[in-house]
């Protein structure tokens, strides 16, 4: 029996409590959550500890909604409080995933003050070159992801696959 059975994993409790939140109270997200959620971006894994990054805050109601429209699968971040713009440098060979790791520092920490978010990819993604230049990014860097934030004016729970559904152990085996 493990020393740590029976004890509260307030990680886990974060990271099951997560959902991709889509609409949105009109009330703000503090200043020290934001920069708190730029500290744990921060402090995100990055291969050979480059930190490629660079994180836009937005917040002007005008901004996100100009955000809104250039975005087609991202219409509601017109309606978050503030949206987070992930860039990397993009002569980086592991800029998506350093990225990736630091936008997925952004979305837990702001679960764990109860904001709630949505991954907005922005890798590849058309409406990319035309959120870096809205945002004034040099061109060194590329959209990783937008993660529009907010408290949720709505949490709906979706389905997930059983766990048993979704590992192997050592090697897959077809049953």
């Amino acid at each position: 029996m493990s020393e740590h059975t029976g004890t509260i994993n307030l990680g886990l409790t974060i990271i099951k409590g997560r959902r991709s939140i889509r609409k949105y109270k009109d009330t703000p997200v503090e200043e020290h959550i934001i920069m708190s959620t730029l500290e744990a971006a921060r402090l995100a894994p990055t291969a050979r500890n480059v930190q490629p990054w660079l994180i836009g805050v937005v917040r002007e109601k005008e901004r996100l909604a100009k955000l809104g429209e250039l975005v087609q699968t991202g219409k509601f971040i017109k309606e978050a409080a503030v949206c987070f713009a992930v860039f990397a440098k993009k002569d980086h060979k592991f800029y998506v995933e350093d990225g990736s790791a630091a936008t997925m520092q952004i979305i837990m920490a702001l679960q764990s003050f109860g904001v709630g978010t949505c991954w907005v990819a922005g890798d590849k993604m058309p409406h990319a070159p035309e959120v870096q230049k809205l945002l004034n990014v040099p061109d060194a860097y590329t959209l990783v992801s937008l993660i529009p934030a907010g408290y949720p004016a709505e949490v709906t729970v979706p389905s997930k696959k059983e766990l048993d559904e979704i590992y192997f152990m050592e090697e897959y085996k077809e049953e």
